[in-house]
Formats: C-alpha cells, structure tokens, sequence
C-alpha cells in the first residue's frame, strides 16, 4: 500500500481511463467464475484490511473482484449503511452467483450495504474509489499490479474531503440496481417449507464455507449441480427441488435448467434419478445418491466430492470412463496412501 502521496479524490480527464478501468483484469465483463475466486490476492486482501472497522464507507467503482473484501470488512464494521456503486454487469452476475450473490443480497435486505450501478471513476488506472470521513483510499498503479493510494484526515483533510465528495457524487449519480439472487435468510426459509430441515441445514453449511467465486452458473459443476446432489442425499423428489429453486422470492434459476444437471449427476454414477407413480399422469423422478463418498460425506464436503467426480474424464456420452473410475469411489479422506 502506498503512503499519503496521492489524492484519490481528484478526477483525470486523461481519455479512455474508464474503458481502460473497465478491462484490466478486473474481470467485469464475464461471469463471476471468471474473475473468482482468487486465493492469492494481494489487493483484496489489502481492501479489506483498508476498510474493516471504518464508518459510513462510500465506494465507488467497485469490481465484482474486490466485492468480496468490501462484504467482509462491512461485516467487521458498524454505523450506517455503507454505500456502494459497482461498475456495470457486477449486479447482473450476482443474479447467476449462488455462494456471494445470496450474500450480497443478505447485506442488501439487512441494509448494511446499499449497491447501485455506476462507470468506473475517471481517476488513474484503477478507477475504484473507498471514502469515508476520515479517510479515503484508490486503486492505483499498472494492470496486473493494483495497489491502495491512502489520504487520511489528520494529514491531508482537503483530499479527504474531496475524495468523499466525489465519491458520494458519484453514488448519486449511479442507477439502482435490485441483486437478482435472494438472500440466504430467503434462500434458507424457502428451503425450510419446500423440502425441510435436512436440506436447509446442509445448504447453510455449504454456503458459509465456500469461497466467493466457487459454484457459479458458468463452473462445472455448478450451482445447480450443487443442488442437486445436496438434495439428492435426503431423496427428494426432483419437482419439490425445482418448485423450490422457482418460488417467488427465491427465483434461483428457473426450473426447467435442472435437468442438464441432474443427468450430469447420473452421468458421473452420483446419484439415480427413479420413476415414482403418482397417480394419473407421467410418473414422478426421484433423486437418489448411489455413490459411497457422496452419501458418507458431511455437507461442507459435498462440494469436494463434486468437483473431484467432475475433473474425472467422460467418454462421448457424458459418462465417467470406467478406467477412470478405478479406485476412485471411496471418499479421498479413507484412501490408504502408499
């Protein structure tokens, strides 16, 4: 991080600072998968650090990347709302973000954030701004080597003061964008009338343990996959899961998406989809996990499972090779190491 030698608070009218901003790595334009999760991220970590314990946070110019760090210092916060504008597409793909859209929308309905869409700030090659009254931070420095340009009251009062102005001239000026993914307490509630306990309870576990960008709508597995299998384990019907994932309020993904997933499950000999009669009419599916490591596996380890079963080559239909499969069912934490 920088020291008190810059003044994040003053604009540049340098030509194309903000479509510069808009794709240097940021990761704005694709999905969530795209730019998440990053393990070894100096500037988020260095974000998050910049704004834990900080009061009445306007932010402007915010990638979906550096979202993450702004919710956990928020979290490690108190005071008023915290004000945020994203640059633009980041609400959009928080719609198809299952682990930090449902967070961001917690944060939203709780009103601890406020998110609104806006273009990037016009100032130096970063184009992110943090302000609040007794400091204000940048994102500064070349593509590929971000880092924080700091003004604190005590020392520089008029770059703070300018810095906040300009921030909260910004937010004004952004759109109101509604996140599309609902709120884990929504998300979790739903889960509660539709299906039950069980299920609600493994979906809390996965969604607090996961990292940000992990489960999207683009990965494979996905998000729905996810689902799937979860509900799998407790052998729901695959109506209830869809009539869950489409309830109002909830609004997931719609229904009719799950079935690519669901054969991708049994595909990879996860789980069986089994016909129920129920009375007139096309019979029923119901899901059933038929794989040792997928039923023996506490919720957090689900997603594990998952992605070593999906990392598996397949042969032309989608099916795991048998060759593949060779020792490979158990779970990897009772496998003898030789």
């Amino acid at each position: 991080m920088t020291g008190d030698d810059a003044a994040p608070g003053a604009d540049s009218d340098a030509a194309g600072d903000s479509a510069a901003a808009a794709s240097d790595g940021f990761g704005d334009e694709g999905e969530v998968s795209d730019a998440l999760p990053r393990p070894d991220d100096p500037l988020a970590d260095a974000v998050e650090t910049a704004l834990a314990d900080r009061s009445a946070v306007v932010a402007v110019g915010v990638p979906i990347r550096l979202l993450p760090s702004v919710l956990a210092a928020r979290e490690r916060s108190s005071g008023p709302p915290w004000r945020v504008a994203c640059r633009p597409g980041v609400v959009d793909a928080l719609s198809r973000a299952l682990v930090l859209g449902s967070a961001v929308a917690e944060a939203v309905e709780t009103d601890q954030i406020r998110v609104r869409t806006g273009d990037p700030l016009g100032h130096g090659a970063g184009g992110t701004l943090f302000a609040s009254p007794d400091r204000a931070d940048a994102v500064v420095g070349p593509r590929g080597d971000r880092t924080l340009a700091t003004s604190a009251a005590e020392t520089d009062s008029e770059a703070v003061d300018g810095a906040r102005a300009t921030a909260e001239s910004r937010f004004d000026a952004a759109t109101t964008e509604p996140v599309g993914m609902s709120s884990r307490t929504r998300l979790l509630a739903a889960a509660r009338e539709i299906l039950d306990d069980r299920f609600a309870d493994d979906l809390a576990a996965v969604l607090a343990t996961l990292d940000p960008g992990e489960f999207g709508r683009t990965t494979e597995p996905s998000d729905r996959t996810l689902l799937a299998a979860l509900a799998a384990r407790h052998d729901y019907l695959f109506r209830d899961l869809r009539r869950w994932v489409g309830t109002d309020g909830v609004g997931i993904a719609p229904a009719q998406e799950f079935t690519r997933d669901r054969e991708a499950l049994v595909d990879r000999g996860l789980i069986e989809s089994i016909k129920v009669p129920m009375g007139p009419g096309r019979p029923m599916l119901r899901l059933r996990a038929v794989d040792d490591a997928l039923l023996r596996a506490r919720p957090t380890e689900v997603p594990a499972v998952l992605e070593g079963r999906f990392a598996l080559p397949t042969d032309a239909d989608g099916r795991v090779r048998d060759d593949a499969r060779r020792g490979e069912r158990r779970p990897v934490w009772e496998r003898r190491r030789w």
